[in-house]
């Protein structure tokens, strides 16, 4: 009889591990396109000639993945809210894996023209549908499982795969910069996407572990709405919509100071791509680093003061970042992405937890992942081309850059507030 509360004792810890390596493995898979698109993608799927527009193909590509994340989130939302998070974990897993696995078989533009660029994106939008329905389900495999005191904390580690994600992507495409340029465009691309399927297997075995949530049990049978996507539409529209501009900031970061970063070091201040690299890596190890630290701080002074704080601090260190990386001296860039990263990482990491509060547990799934990854489809897939665009249009001049990522974190700041004030009100 003692085997029971022991191994539901194991489960907050295990759902909490299976979400942050389930995470690793899907943003690992996001981010290798991510690289790929700003580095090489378009030299590979597209016509050769203009480099800005070959770039501009490669990042909407990568864009497309974004705007597929909303159908994932209320395909695999609604599945989630009915049928539970676990199983729902285990589709987003294999859909990705075998997606990404797929991208490292694909032909060049030279070998099958036109067909080239579509099923690269084809793929890409399998790619975002998976996103869409993982993120949102991660969450709240690791924070239902927790007590009160610390939900907010276990709802952090799925946000810390993203860095995780992140690093072992820069790690990978950092050791295939080191191949000769033929090589690495003829075949050495390819080895990311063809690893993922390791790292699938681990992810899967993970997840396989982690019980069903009890609060998912618990709404399940009371459970009014057939349809929980369209159930919270129409039940909460305003928190919905104030939920997916209080995510711009979180998702936006990433894009503007690693993603995107990578494009504009390289092609706008010529900067050795394996320098930019590493900058983008030791920002990244601070993320994560910093994540868990962040959600730690708002279990204790609360959620809305963290996330107001870190959201207003980025409106200043916007321009303090592009400043130091025109510099175009490792330690400057390195300097900026960091001091970016401390508030950004707080903030990614605060949000999710924050979001989840604001729903009932029986339309939770379908809600943050509608928020999130309808914010995602705007934030976080025009990010790299409207840097792009502005890095063009304003060649020499960063303010534009730096005045867009201020604008993301006053947006996030205001949806915040907004929040802060209804959840007042309706409490008395």
């Amino acid at each position: 009889m003692a085997a029971a509360p022991a191994r539901s004792r194991r489960q907050p810890l295990r759902a909490g591990l299976g979400a942050l390596v389930g995470t690793t493995v899907e943003w690992y898979d996001f981010y290798i396109f991510a690289t790929g698109a700003s580095l090489i993608f378009g030299q590979i799927f597209f016509p050769p000639g203009d480099r800005f527009l070959a770039t501009l193909g490669a990042l909407g590509t990568f864009a497309v993945g974004f705007f597929a994340r909303p159908l994932g989130a209320i395909l695999f939302g609604s599945l989630g809210d009915r049928v539970g998070r676990r199983n729902v974990l285990v589709m987003t897993l294999l859909l990705m894996g075998v997606s990404t696995i797929s991208i490292g078989f694909l032909p060049s533009y030279r070998q099958a023209g036109i067909a080239a660029p579509i099923l690269l994106v084809l793929l890409r939008i399998a790619q975002g549908i998976a996103v869409g329905g993982e993120w949102g389900g991660a969450v709240l495999i690791a924070s239902e499982h927790g007590t009160a005191a610390h939900k907010g904390f276990l709802a952090s580690l799925p946000q810390m795969g993203s860095p995780a994600g992140m690093i072992l992507s820069i790690l990978v495409f950092r050791a295939i910069s080191s191949l000769p340029s033929d090589a690495l465009m003829n075949w050495g691309w390819r080895l990311p996407f063809i690893a993922s399927a390791l790292l699938m297997i681990v992810g899967l075995l993970i997840r396989h572990g982690v019980d069903e949530t009890p609060e998912f049990e618990a709404a399940r049978a009371r459970a009014s709405d057939t349809n929980p996507a369209l159930g919270v539409v129409r039940r909460m529209p305003a928190t919905l919509l104030l939920a997916a501009g209080a995510n711009t900031l979180g998702i936006s970061s990433v894009y503007f100071c690693s993603v995107f970063m990578l494009t504009y070091a390289t092609q706008y201040l010529h900067l050795p791509r394996t320098m930019i690299l590493d900058c983008v890596f030791i920002a990244t190890l601070v993320q994560f680093c910093v994540s868990p630290i962040g959600a730690w701080l708002a279990d204790r002074v609360g959620a809305v003061r963290v996330l107001l704080v870190t959201s207003l601090s980025t409106v200043a260190t916007a321009y303090l970042l592009y400043a130091l990386v025109n510099m175009g001296t490792m330690q400057a860039i390195v300097i900026g992405l960091c001091i970016n990263v401390l508030f950004g990482a707080t903030f990614y990491a605060v949000v999710s937890g924050f979001c989840a509060s604001l729903f009932p547990a029986d339309v939770r799934y379908s809600a943050i992942s509608i928020a999130y990854q309808g914010c995602a489809a705007i934030a976080g897939g025009l990010t790299p081309l409207l840097g792009t665009l502005l890095a063009q249009r304003f060649q020499g001049n960063w303010v534009p850059l730096a005045t867009a990522y201020a604008g993301a974190a006053l947006i996030s700041a205001a949806c915040i507030g907004a929040l802060a004030m209804r959840r007042r009100r309706a409490a008395g």
